[in-house]
């Protein structure tokens, strides 16, 4: 099979192969940037790979960057862009379910390509546009059906992330796992456990956030993968609770989408959750806090506080949420109520702590907090413009006020 034409990805990088063809090597695009060429979907990264020993790539090039050369791989910078240039490679044993003992470098394309793991995975591209399929890919390809390269077996002892990128291409492409695949990512399952918990956050990250969603969250589910994922034992009745969402419903963002996984798990440890899953606290934050908007709203609408207290872009995807599940949603009256706030963050009131206690004596501690908290709240309920003037009267009161109470 030929492309008829090189997307606009693969013609920028044709004099890199060109570059490498004339020093006396074999170079091609490889991997899932030429399988998305082939199904007209767009292309992210272009992966080039190349009959070159690293060290004959240096030498090609004037600026490269040691990347990954113990692997095979240089960064080239060219024409101000940035191409990763590996070395055909065959692999000795893997000795921890993801990596091999030992990298081999070879000069043969079809020993380089029969290491992948899917044959949509394994087509290699020339820059005449002709597609080498060495697996029957291409078949593969048009019965959409995601299959194992060689004995399926041995691909996911090799590497047993391989088994959820498996089940994260089902959710991208919307493929069906060939029998003999799909019985080996199962019977590799408990494997799951040996690969660091980030690299499986990723994927199952990315699986979440893809247009068939629910077909990889199947066959997660399916195969018992699920059981040997950080805190998701057992939860197989919980995970099925996902699909009560509507039909054609994608996540707008991971956090959205972990909330939705946290939700349907019944989950109030959020934050002790996350720490067994590795993420940022930044990230386990926020969907700690989408957590508590959906719930919020599951007892009532929102208030001017609320909408204070959280980002609007958190707001409005909790609301997404609950639309999802064919609840009532307030979208007008969150973006109302947001409008209408006086300020949106409290460095926004134009006096501080230190203005406080300059011009009225007031001492640093609990005492001065609290009177910043009622000049806040004040100003989030309406009750109180952000004006120093203003500010100044309503704090005569309420040290009167605190005066009296002591």
């Amino acid at each position: 099979m030929r492309l008829k034409k090189l997307p606009s990805e693969f013609q920028e990088a044709l004099p890199i192969l060109e570059k490498i063809r004339r020093a006396g090597y074999e170079a091609y695009f490889v991997g899932g940037s030429v399988r998305d060429a082939i199904l007209g979907r767009p292309i992210h990264d272009v992966d080039i790979a190349s009959s070159s020993y690293p060290e004959e790539t240096k030498a090609i090039f004037e600026r490269t960057i040691d990347v990954g050369i113990e692997h095979g791989t240089v960064l080239v910078l060219e024409n101000h862009q940035e191409y990763e240039i590996t070395t055909f490679r065959t692999e000795d044993v893997y000795v921890d379910f993801r990596r091999p003992s030992a990298v081999n470098f070879v000069r043969s394309l079809e020993e380089d390509l029969k290491r992948r793991d899917f044959t949509v995975n394994s087509f290699a591209l020339s820059e005449e546009g002709e597609i080498i399929d060495l697996f029957n890919g291409l078949e593969d390809l048009e019965n959409r059906v995601l299959r194992a390269v060689g004995v399926a077996t041995e691909r996911f002892n090799e590497d047993a992330l391989r088994i959820m990128r498996g089940f994260r291409f089902q959710a991208s492409l919307g493929f069906d796992l060939e029998e003999e695949t799909f019985k080996a990512m199962a019977d590799c399952a408990p494997l799951l456990e040996k690969i660091s918990v980030e690299r499986i956050f990723i994927e199952l990250d990315k699986l979440l956030l893809a247009p068939y969603w629910r077909k990889g969250l199947e066959g997660v589910i399916a195969s018992q993968s699920y059981q040997y994922l950080p805190l998701l034992q057992n939860s197989q009745l919980s995970l099925e609770k996902l699909f009560q969402l509507s039909m054609d419903y994608t996540f707008t963002s991971s956090e959205q989408a972990w909330a939705a996984l946290l939700l349907t798990l019944d989950e109030n440890k959020v934050s002790a959750f996350f720490k067994k899953w590795k993420t940022s606290r930044d990230f386990a934050k926020k969907v700690e806090q989408l957590v508590e908007i959906y719930r919020l709203r599951e007892k009532a609408s929102l208030n001017r506080r609320d909408v204070y207290r959280y980002d609007r872009n958190l707001l409005l995807s909790a609301e997404e949420l609950r639309q999802a599940h064919g609840l009532p949603v307030d979208f007008q009256v969150i973006e109302e109520l947001y409008d209408s706030l006086a300020i949106h963050d409290k460095h926004e009131i134009v006096v501080n702590g230190g203005m406080l206690m300059k011009e009225y004596n007031l001492k640093p501690g609990p005492s001065l907090g609290q009177v910043l908290s009622a000049i806040e709240w004040a100003i989030v309920d309406g009750e109180l413009e952000n004006d120093k003037k203003a500010i100044g009267n309503f704090l005569s009161h309420y040290l009167e006020e605190m005066k009296g109470e002591a």
